[in-house]
């Protein structure tokens, strides 16, 4: 018989969780049950008998974490630990005084530290990535994939409230789909009534759609919201799409970004879950799925019940009708733009509006180039100022489109498939792309600025990869390269620094985004500020402004001192081996940044 586990954070009273697994982060599937601690410091208690099979202390992450293997073969994980607690503690300091590392992964035999259901094994904290005081549980099978700790039915967790609707969007799929006879992406708010969801009115509709939903589960003792383990969509009661999380295999981790529209993600930070699979999404959570979820609109209204239920079986339903319309030149429901011209890539179309000029027909015409080739294409609907004109990319890449209100430029130069390595060159830079970079094929667009700092333009941050992809650029100012010379990326008004490798004039570096890329000097070493420097406790606050900080070590007389290291707020701190004795003597900590800029920072203590 299988031992009922124990809730690991004062078993017996109701918990109130953060985040439950499967919930959709902005990188990943959250593996587990996040529960909150208000304060750090709780006791942690083991889940079930087993022994310590692993500890990890780290600044990034999970944080400080312990992994317990247990009799039935499966593994619990407690993360974003502040302390240890016991023998472990001393056994785990001393290691990292004798490997003279801060950060420290170790693996144990089975007889090394057995634990009964119900020690303290920890002390809760907000290490690694967490934001705020609490415990990260998981649960993980014998082939360390996770699976749901609310299988382990817990009393303490209580869910009565179904999911709950924020928002649903309807996405055309190709140049020949319209959703209120317009191309692109439409967000709607709907209607609640008790736990359904409605649209008051049908939304025009034709070809084949795309349906995303904004919503989250809650429950009556959080307020926060979290993951939707199923979710169906019905097209007139038939089936179409079902998306099931009850497990995670860590290697798709990152694979969410297939899930959600990643566009809106990272220009708005809100989380659309898609309800149709894109070709680059792998996942295996969607049995029962048919023709990839798309919508395709007939000749008659179209029912659309989308189902959503939680691990405890509360269920929302959100319902609207697709009427269908025919795809037309007029556009009633088209939004004004200031802008005169504008242009936007998406599902392999490129959307090109343009303001009407002087009313004629030779006026609406868009005259398209592609490789020396010129064609004329009239508009594919208007507004009542604006004219769009699809152009379909799978079939041509125009170099540039003239319309009456001016010229655009489109700086595409390739076709980049998905689920294939796949390589560039150029006089700019090369490009090589893992076999499983892409979620779905990429129009890649790049463009060159001399003026002041060369700024290389490689495709854009809109485009979600799985893997880093490796950039060499080829400058045309010559540099003299030194430590403090560096490559970075724009990320709004700030840097990210890439390692890089220079090699006869070029230079070297894997991205995980795309964007703007550009060379920086940074010569300014970091800053160290005492906070507490005596005999009991050293807290420095430290920061770098440009390349970041690379490392840091800290002596007490010469002796290697352990320092740990907050980075949500750039404290390191003092841990001694042996906390009888006090700090005296010398204390010096040296902190270098990317760029190997070092400060140090001496002061006796007494």
């Amino acid at each position: 018989m299988v031992s009922k586990y124990l809730f690991p954070i004062q078993p017996g009273r109701t918990a109130m969780l953060t985040g439950t697994m499967g919930e959709l982060r902005s990188t990943h599937f959250h593996g587990g049950l996040d529960i909150n601690t208000v304060t750090i410091g709780y006791a942690v208690r083991c889940a079930n008998d087993g022994y310590i099979s692993s500890v990890r202390m780290s600044t990034t992450g999970y944080g400080n974490s312990i992994m317990v293997k247990h009799p039935d073969g499966r593994t619990t994980l407690y993360a974003h630990l502040d302390k240890l607690n016991g023998k472990l503690a001393d056994y785990v300091r001393a290691e990292r005084y004798k490997r003279k590392q801060s950060e420290i992964d170790l693996s144990f035999p089975p007889g090394k530290f057995p634990v009964v259901k119900g020690d303290t094994i920890a002390l809760s904290g907000n290490t690694g990535s967490s934001g705020g005081p609490h415990l990260h549980f998981e649960l993980r099978d014998e082939n360390n994939e996770a699976i749901n700790p609310l299988t382990l039915d817990f009393e303490e967790v209580q869910d009565h409230v179904p999911p709950q609707v924020q928002k649903i969007a309807l996405r055309t799929l190709d140049a020949n789909s319209r959703v209120n006879d317009q191309f692109g992406r439409f967000e709607f708010h709907a209607l609640r009534r008790g736990s359904t969801w409605s649209l008051t009115q049908p939304i025009l509709a034709a070809g084949r759609i795309g349906l995303e939903i904004q919503a989250a589960d809650k429950a009556e003792t959080s307020t926060f919201r979290f993951g939707i383990n199923l979710i169906e969509v019905y097209a007139d009661s038939n089936k179409i799409f079902s998306q099931k999380i009850d497990r995670i295999n860590f290697n798709d981790t990152r694979n969410i970004l297939a899930v959600m529209d990643y566009q809106t993600l990272e220009t708005r930070g809100a989380r659309f879950n898609k309800l149709y699979i894109d070709n680059g999404n792998r996942l295996p959570y969607y049995a029962g799925t048919v023709e990839a979820g798309t919508i395709k609109v007939g000749d008659k209204d179209m029912r659309i019940d989308v189902h959503l239920t939680d691990f405890h079986g509360n269920l929302s339903v959100i319902n609207l009708v697709l009427r269908p319309s025919t795809v037309s030149r007029d556009a009633a429901f088209m939004a004004p733009s200031r802008q005169a011209t504008s242009a936007e890539i998406r599902n392999g179309t490129l959307a090109f509006s343009s303001n009407f000029c002087d009313g004629s027909t030779a006026s609406d015409t868009l005259l398209v180039y592609s490789k020396g080739k010129l064609r004329r294409a009239l508009p594919s609907y208007s507004g009542k100022t604006r004219h769009i004109y699809l152009i379909d990319l799978w079939s041509e890449m125009p170099d540039s489109v003239v319309s009456c209100a001016g010229t655009w430029v489109s700086n595409l130069i390739a076709k980049v498939p998905s689920g294939t390595a796949y390589k560039y060159y150029s006089d700019l830079f090369d490009l090589e792309f893992p076999e499983d970079a892409l979620y779905d094929t990429m129009f890649l667009a790049a463009t060159y600025d001399s003026a002041g700092s060369e700024r290389f333009t490689i495709g854009s941050r809109m485009t979600a990869l799985h893997v880093p992809v490796r950039i060499t650029i080829k400058p045309k100012k010559g540099y003299t390269v030194t430590r403090n010379l560096g490559v970075y990326r724009t990320d709004g008004r700030g840097y990210d620094y890439l390692p890089a490798t220079w090699k006869n004039g070029k230079v070297t570096f894997s991205a995980l985004s795309f964007g703007d890329f550009t060379f920086l000097h940074d010569s300014i070493p970091p800053t160290i500020k005492p906070l507490v420097v005596n005999g009991a406790s050293a807290r420095l606050k430290i920061r770098d402004d440009l390349s970041g900080i690379s490392y840091f070590e800290a002596s007490i007389n010469g002796d290697w001192l352990l320092m740990n290291y907050d980075y949500k707020s750039g404290v390191v701190y003092a841990e001694r081996l042996d906390k009888t004795k006090p700090l005296t003597g010398e204390f010096v900590l040296k902190v270098v940044d990317q760029a190997g800029n070092e400060s140090i920072h001496k002061q006796q203590v007494r």
